[in-house]
């Protein structure tokens, strides 16, 4: 077998449980896909056990379900309420810490911890994209986020393909699935029928090859082989959601003025779900903290919103005090001018955004209603929806 091929081999369920517990055994913590608290989350899992056979999503705007599915599938969800950014890029992280010393110097410690070893079980096509472009953001340039990249190189990534796209996807529209991509050490397509559940393995990095090599599997026959390539292909069919075939950076670009911005913060909370949710959004704050004594501090940062108002506050007050101007600066930045920056999109086509709006903002609505908007303001008339 050799990276890069197209040689592929198969796992059964207990192949998939080996592999689970043979990364553990390696050092590593494994994170994947579990149900708690009704929902499909990711958490530390110890076995295949722990994985959601058997579980599916309801989604549409505002609203996420589960729903049990007949055919023991383990990945036949879509997108959860999390996304792995919670654990290359968390939530809140400290950066140092200071302590008051006998003399009445300052003594400052930067955060050192080793960053942790992980093995993600499950990663989507629409995910995986989303991690390279955090890679861009926060691995490269001049200012990389050291601590992030610590952890990136060491993450080892079992993608899986998507075969059941929910209601609010549309990772086909931004080119992101749901055929798997660049970026992960192993590949995965789920096959459940007449005969049998299996895995589809593929291989993405020497470090995948070698432990593939040390799991029980079998080459891949031709009929799995193919089963797998049309369980995708009518996946990339049955897309819930749409953006509008048209360049949506210029769309943004000319649209700033449109009446569609007035229509639609009139329903946003600015609440920052979708930010929270945005597999992609990396916006941050810091905080200071002290002890009672004032002679311990520590520096954390957090994830930061640009729907706070607060976010773009100066002397003077906020930049962007309306919800208009907040929510138009999100959706303009993430499809538009994120190109500029990081040469890219920055919407992944997950529907995260969608799903976990309270009011159901939906993302692919507003981009089509803007476009709507466009082509009757130049004559055109009304766009094909």
């Amino acid at each position: 077998m050799t990276v890069g091929t197209a040689v592929s081999t198969v796992l059964d369920r207990d192949g998939l449980d080996a592999l689970i517990t043979l990364l553990a055994e390696d050092g590593r913590t494994v994170i994947g896909p579990t149900v708690r608290d009704q929902a499909i989350v990711l958490a530390e899992i110890g076995s295949g056990a722990d994985l959601p056979y058997g579980w599916g999503v309801e989604l549409e705007a505002g609203h996420y379900r589960l729903r049990s599915r007949a055919d023991g599938a383990a990945f036949a969800h879509s997108a959860g309420p999390q996304s792995w950014k919670t654990y290359l890029h968390p939530q809140r992280e400290r950066q140092w810490t200071a302590d008051l010393t006998a003399d009445g110097d300052m003594e400052v410690r930067e955060e050192t911890s080793p960053p942790p070893s992980y093995a993600f079980i499950g990663v989507r096509p629409c995910d995986l994209r989303a991690i390279a472009i955090q890679d861009r953001v926060l691995g490269g340039g001049p200012h990389a986020d050291t601590r992030y990249a610590a952890r990136r190189r060491q993450a080892f990534v079992v993608a899986v393909e998507c075969t059941e796209p929910g209601a609010t996807c549309f990772c086909v529209s931004m080119g992101t699935g749901p055929a798997v991509g660049p970026g992960y050490d192993l590949a995965l397509t789920e096959v459940v029928d007449g005969r049998g559940h299996r895995f589809l393995a593929r291989v993405g990095s020497p470090e995948g090859e070698a432990v593939l090599a040390r799991l029980p599997h079998v080459p891949a026959d031709e009929e799995t082989a193919g089963t797998a390539r049309r369980l995708v292909e009518e996946a990339a069919a049955r897309m819930g959601r749409t953006m509008p075939e048209v360049d949506l950076r210029e769309l943004m670009r000319e649209t700033l003025d449109a009446e569609r911005w007035n229509d639609v913060t009139a329903r946003c909370l600015t609440c920052g779900n979708c930010t929270m949710a945005c597999p992609t959004c990396f916006c941050t704050t810091v905080e200071d903290v002290t002890d009672l004594t004032g002679e311990h501090a520590e520096r954390w940062r957090r994830w930061e919103s640009c729907f706070d108002v607060d976010f773009t506050h100066l002397s003077s007050g906020p930049v962007r005090a309306s919800p208009l101007s907040r929510y138009r600066q999100w959706l303009t930045h993430k499809v538009g001018t994120w190109h500029d920056q990081f040469d890219s999109t920055g919407c992944v086509g997950c529907g995260r955004c969608i799903v976990w709006c309270p009011v159901g903002i939906d993302i692919t609505e507003e981009a089509h209603a803007l476009d709507a908007e466009r082509a009757a303001a130049s004559g055109d008339g009304e766009v094909e929806r």
